[in-house]
């Protein structure tokens, strides 16, 4: 079997994703992750961890009930692709940024008690993370190469802001978790492409228009 059949997706998928195409930034956490730096100064995460990671993320998150799952996102690309993966897995899902006591404070009427968290952008999410990690909650992120990993449990470095990458990683979250879950037994079963998670660009060009 070639190093490309043990993949979850053919190795060009993954490339023409840009999934691997970080920042010129490092945080000390994400160094393990990093397979080379190209020329221009971009740091590349390694294919095969990322593999791996979604892998596992997968089959994290299948042994849980889906109603104990949070998903959240909050950059534009990443709320259409998180949306949709945690439609398709039934988790709840959180669009923007996490309100200081949404998991900590039974008195707030938006108050949630999951039991794992999926974060879409450990930065931009950092007090989703702050609340969970006080109470103990397993944290999985999709983290680049400038994000801390604190608190996290399981890191999936990735392009975490790319429209075509986050649509792709959240594709085959989804595949993995149903087929973990058993709901179906080969890829050709699950009835989604990327473009269903990836944002539109007519969206883009509203976010340009409301920043002007």
């Amino acid at each position: 079997m070639t190093d490309e059949e043990q993949l979850l997706a053919a190795q060009n998928d993954y490339l023409e994703a840009g999934i691997h195409i970080a920042t010129k930034t490092r945080s000390p956490g994400m160094k393990k992750f990093i397979y080379k730096v190209r020329e221009d100064g971009l740091y590349l995460l390694d294919l095969k961890t990322i593999d791996t990671r979604i892998r596992v993320a997968a089959a994290m998150i299948a042994r849980y009930d889906p109603k104990d799952v949070v998903v959240t996102a909050s950059r534009i690309y990443a709320i259409v692709a998180a949306q949709k993966f945690a439609e398709i897995i039934e988790a709840k899902f959180i669009k923007g940024r996490v309100t200081p006591g949404t998991f900590t404070n039974p008195n707030r009427e938006n108050f949630m008690e999951p039991k794992l968290i999926m974060i879409s952008d450990s930065r931009n999410e950092k007090q989703a993370i702050k609340e969970v990690s006080s109470i103990n909650m397993p944290i999985i992120a999709l983290s680049d190469t400038d994000n801390s990993t604190k608190f996290i449990d399981l890191i999936i470095p990735s392009n975490n802001r790319g429209r075509r990458s986050l649509a792709f990683i959240y594709y085959l979250l989804s595949r993995e978790v149903l087929k973990a879950r058993g709901k179906i037994s080969t890829n050709e079963e699950f009835g989604y492409g990327v473009g269903d998670f990836e944002a539109k660009m007519e969206m883009k060009q509203q976010t340009k228009r409301q920043q002007q």
